[in-house]
């Protein structure tokens, strides 16, 4: 019986490169990639991007300034992006909104619009 556990224990050893530890998980976030979305769903093709370094998941959001200053959605345009921060673009004529995400997958989604 002593004999099986040692091969076990040496088998643990061998397979995980002399360090006892649980395999290794794949942790990576996948996010939705679309470059033009809009209510649901995807004018072009549905895609899928996985993060890389530095990278999150982005919803950059389109929206026409009315002549009253108002904001009206026009789309979303979901990515993967390198330094994404959270920030509001104000033009004449358009805003756009970038929302960045990396807390789990999928998380890009626009919600609300």
């Amino acid at each position: 019986m002593l004999v099986l556990i040692l091969l076990g224990t040496v088998f643990l050893l061998c397979a995980y490169g002399g360090e006892l530890q649980s395999p290794r998980k794949d942790t990576q976030i996948i996010c939705y990639k679309c470059r033009k979305y809009h209510l649901g769903l995807c004018y072009e093709v549905m895609n899928s991007c996985k993060l890389q370094h530095k990278q999150s998941c982005a919803t950059e959001n389109f929206y026409i300034l009315t002549k009253k200053g108002r904001s009206m959605y026009h789309y979303s345009r979901l990515s993967c992006m390198t330094n994404c921060e959270d920030i509001n673009f104000l033009g004449f004529e358009k805003r756009t909104e970038l929302i960045c995400c990396k807390h789990n997958n999928y998380c890009n989604l626009p919600e609300g619009l």
